[in-house]
């Protein structure tokens, strides 16, 4: 009983966090504060949910015990604990009302999503305490994510709680004029619990959750702001990415891309996705987002041509890296020339990328091993794919370079033997 209440209330803890944060936050208008108080309930249920069983609505106790932890502080230490309030029986709350509906959940989340990419934040904190404070990740993970030691990142995060709590800053979602400022640091957030190394984080399941829960936070963003063009664009790029999660292998396996089965696609997100996509080439000036969205698009059209358009990818690409030319929009960049131009012409445009961090980036050996090995130069290839093993942290990813790595070292093996 005791290990299937922990696993329920880890469970909680991974797929409710953000939703009774963003509450209890919008509530005392003190992100820190309702940290406490909601560590406080999640106490308590483990101490009495062993005994008196999980309630119907976990979710409802545990958000009525942080508001009843938060009366507890104001009155006196000494008083009496949250279980007293609580009928666990049927998850109901006696002599105190849940003064919230399920409708204003998602307008909480969204409205604390802006109060922490207020002017008032420092820019770079603005993601990671979007990733904290609505979508559960830890400091610990967000620092390894950002190549930030955890007390630095842990640091910077207390900072700008205090920082929100100094400057008053109302948990509302803002006016429109005031939301459209904040808008490309909210998207920055909800795309990076998606795209966040979800090596890093905890099992295949809790992978699906952040997944899920970025593509409802786009999704509800897109419909607050249908006239902008980007956040109409995430929720397309969300939609056609998570669309091909069920053919992206399981436990242990990992399957490419390309050699995915476009059968196991998921065509309601498909649709769903393109439809965004529409909506947002119609308010032109495509972004960011659009642009990706748009490269995801090519890549789902196989599950009806048969085919990518290797030509449509490396002219979307060229846009992206002008348009944000993040490391990873030019790795992709070199691959998508290496397959249209030739291995050759791929590895010219890998070698032009002069950041020295490129050096320890996993997806630019992976790319390099994959065009040398297209070249005909294999001892090289094999070299690569040892080095992008070793930047590899999921293990089903490692296992499919492992794999490539002994299938170099077979052609070197018989290219030595003139077999």
């Amino acid at each position: 009983m005791t290990d299937a209440v922990h696993q329920r209330t880890e469970e909680l803890a991974r797929i409710a966090y953000g939703r009774l944060l963003a509450l209890l936050a919008a509530q005392y208008g003190d992100i820190d504060y309702a940290e406490d108080c909601l560590a406080d309930a999640f106490e308590a249920a483990l101490r009495t949910w062993p005994t008196r069983g999980v309630p119907e609505n976990p979710e409802a106790w545990l958000l009525t015990a942080a508001r009843n932890s938060a009366r507890d502080v104001h009155r006196s230490s000494a008083t009496q604990r949250t279980e007293s309030y609580l009928d666990t029986r049927h998850g109901a709350v006696q002599h105190i009302e849940l003064q919230y509906t399920a409708d204003d959940v998602p307008d909480r989340q969204l409205a604390l999503l802006f109060v922490c990419a207020h002017p008032a934040i420092d820019p770079a904190v603005r993601t990671p305490l979007m990733l904290q404070t609505v979508l559960g990740f830890d400091a610990e993970h967000i620092a390894a994510a950002f190549v930030v030691p955890p007390s630095a990142m842990a640091q910077r995060l207390v900072r700008a709680k205090r920082r929100i709590r100094e400057a008053r800053i109302p948990f509302v979602i803002p006016e429109r004029d005031q939301m459209r400022g904040r808008l490309p640091s909210v998207l920055e957030a909800i795309y990076g619990a998606y795209s966040i190394d979800f090596a890093l984080v905890a099992g295949e399941e809790r992978r699906k959750e952040l997944s899920a829960e970025a593509l409802y936070l786009a999704r509800l963003l897109a419909e607050l702001l249908p006239t902008e063009a980007e956040a109409l664009g995430l929720a397309a790029l969300l939609s056609l990415s998570i669309a091909r999660q069920p053919a992206r292998g399981e436990g242990d396996e990992y399957v490419p891309l390309s050699e995915q089965d476009p059968a196991r696609w998921n065509r309601e997100l498909i649709a769903n996705g393109e439809r965004y996509l529409h909506r947002a080439h119609a308010l032109g000036d495509p972004g960011r987002f659009q642009i990706e969205a748009a490269i995801q698009s090519v890549h789902c059209a196989r599950a009806v041509t048969g085919a990518t358009d290797w030509s449509a990818l490396r002219a979307l690409y060229a846009a992206l890296v002008e348009r944000a030319p993040t490391m990873g929009a030019r790795v992709a960049f070199a691959a998508a020339v290496g397959r249209v131009d030739g291995a050759a012409a791929g590895l010219a445009v890998l070698d032009a990328i002069g950041d020295e961090h490129v050096q320890r980036f996993q997806p630019a050996w992976a790319t390099r091993a994959h065009l040398l090995f297209e070249s005909g130069d294999v001892v090289a290839a094999a070299e690569a794919y040892v080095r992008a093993i070793s930047l590899t942290t999921d293990v089903a990813a490692r296992r499919y370079l492992e794999a490539r790595l002994e299938l170099t070292e077979t052609n070197m093996r018989q290219q030595r033997t003139g077999a």
